[in-house]
């Protein structure tokens, strides 16, 4: 059994959440169980086992706990891409689009140092909006971004080819069709 099939398993879908059409994708089963969390972590360090990183940083939420596991398991350092306000020193911010508004996530403005070479990683890409904003604010601090990395893709919203498309290289576990 592929690890995509393996992991499809543990992964429930909520249909019509957050609003009605939309088959929401929820890690947390996935989380739960030790080998499903496992596998994720360890086919993210598999699918970057290729290239050189100084540090890991997850998107709030799911990315944190995947992308400090992956931190832990690699021995690298881990850094948090927040919602506003959270965060308690110094920050740059981005804004990104949503369906009707805008957001923003932050980092601390001491991250990143220039020159670090940094993974990114959450559990899922939708549309892209914020990894791309968390793209932007490692590369303001002076890092680059050599790879982001998801447990689930959502091709048909378009956020892996919007990275690549920014110069990502993007590694995404399995696929799901539908929103």
């Amino acid at each position: 059994m592929s690890l995509a099939n393996e992991l499809e398993g543990l992964i429930r879908t909520i249909p019509d959440y957050p609003k009605p059409g939309i088959m929401f994708r929820d890690v947390t089963t996935l989380l739960q169980n030790p080998t499903g969390i496992r596998k994720a972590v360890d086919g993210l360090a598999e699918a970057f086992s290729d290239i050189d990183y100084d540090l890991v940083a997850g998107i709030e939420a799911r990315g944190f706990i995947l992308g400090g596991a992956l931190a832990y398991a690699q021995n690298r350092g881990f850094v948090t891409i927040r919602k506003k306000g959270k965060l308690p020193h110094v920050t740059l911010s981005q804004q990104y689009a949503l369906e009707y508004g805008v957001d923003h996530v932050e980092i601390h403005a001491d991250a990143v140092k220039p020159g670090q070479r940094v993974l990114l990683i959450d559990d899922l890409i939708a549309t892209g909006g914020t990894a791309e904003a968390g793209m932007q604010l490692i590369r303001r601090l002076g890092g680059s971004v050599v790879g982001a990395g998801f447990v689930i893709d959502l091709p048909e919203l378009g956020g892996a080819r919007r990275l690549e498309g920014l110069g990502a290289r993007v590694e995404c576990l399995m696929r799901f069709g539908g929103h």
